[in-house]
């Protein structure tokens, strides 16, 4: 275990903490700071932020709560897709209305999934640690992902969160047209959220879309993208991914602890420049039924959980203050 310093003891090593409240908002918070850090010479040791939590429950078959460490995450795309026919009135059709051509288009989007990936990506990673900590014969198959992952693919699809982890999600979350009810709308765009895979890549994804659009009369532009993020090592000589493991353990012992892909997106991604450690962890606990929370209704945290977020990031604090990582001797709870 690392040695505690003196509490008037002078840290051999800087810790800067960067906090973007506003980052929702587009005011480009992160990417000042990174060129604020760039400007004055600075390399980073590593990065931490949000991204993945404690599962309790979340995971079926697994035995007890896994504390999750994102190495990477996925790339994003946002895809307009527009339609322009001749406009007219309701009382004398033409024939397909931009609504129905577009709306055929983005049909074929949702039925027409994008391709299988499970095992190709960090989430590899994730089963293989946690193998052991799942019921037979779930055990037997987490094992053995270079024979399984097509079967366990299929009963992850099932469920919204498990899909995320097996492929490129595609998600159509705007769609606007008309301007009166007895006019026939001359143009139709929809919105197209893509999370991509860390196997799959942006030109990728827009190459698929076109292919299962297979609509001439449909318009495809990309509004915002990029690819998956690089994925950050977990090896015993990763300074920071063990700092973040130790620290989860010092917090919860009874967790386990594995490497993984955060689905969705941060800041962190802006950091890329400064550091090849970038993690993403917070020490939330979520159990069934809180993923459906995000961005949802009743977005919650309890207060024995905001205590411990509290002393994670003291002991984290703590845990960094070292200049090297003690040579590895096993996978216990020490470094």
């Amino acid at each position: 275990a690392y040695s505690q310093q003196p509490t008037d003891s002078r840290p051999c090593m800087s810790s800067p903490l960067c906090s973007v409240a506003l980052k929702v908002h587009g005011l480009q918070g992160a990417q000042n700071i990174v060129a604020l850090l760039q400007s004055r010479g600075a390399r980073l040791a590593f990065v931490l932020d949000e991204g993945m939590a404690v599962l309790d429950g979340v995971i079926g078959g697994l035995q007890g709560p896994a504390a999750i460490i994102a190495i990477s995450e996925k790339g994003h795309a946002s895809v307009k897709l527009s339609v322009t026919t001749a406009p007219g009135h309701s009382s004398m059709p033409l024939g397909q209305s931009s609504i129905g051509i577009l709306s055929a288009a983005v049909t074929r989007l949702e039925q027409n999934l994008m391709p299988r990936m499970l095992g190709l990506g960090p989430e590899r990673g994730t089963f293989e640690h946690l193998a052991h900590k799942f019921v037979f014969p779930l055990k037997f198959i987490m094992s053995n992902l270079w024979l399984f992952s097509p079967l366990l693919a299929r009963v992850m699809e099932l469920k919204p969160d498990g899909n995320a982890f097996v492929r490129t999600t595609t998600a159509v979350t705007m769609f606007h047209s008309g301007v009166k009810l007895n006019i026939i709308p001359p143009y139709a765009e929809a919105f197209v959220n893509l999370r991509i895979h860390s196997a799959h890549s942006l030109q990728g994804v827009l190459e698929d879309i076109h292919s299962t659009v297979g609509d001439e009369r449909v318009k495809m532009e990309l509004v915002h993208g990029f690819d998956p993020l690089p994925i950050s090592s977990y090896s015993e000589t990763a300074f920071g991914y063990q700092v973040i493991k130790k620290t989860i353990l010092d917090t919860f012992p009874q967790v386990t602890v594995a490497p993984g892909v955060c689905v969705g997106n941060t800041d962190s991604r802006h950091y890329v420049s400064l550091t090849d450690q970038i993690y993403r962890f917070l020490p939330t606990w979520f159990r069934p039924g809180d993923p459906r929370r995000f961005h949802g209704v009743n977005e919650r945290i309890s207060v024995k959980n905001f205590e411990e977020h509290v002393l994670f990031f003291l002991r984290f604090i703590q845990n960094c203050d070292v200049r090297k990582l003690p040579e590895p001797h096993g996978t216990g709870h020490e470094l």
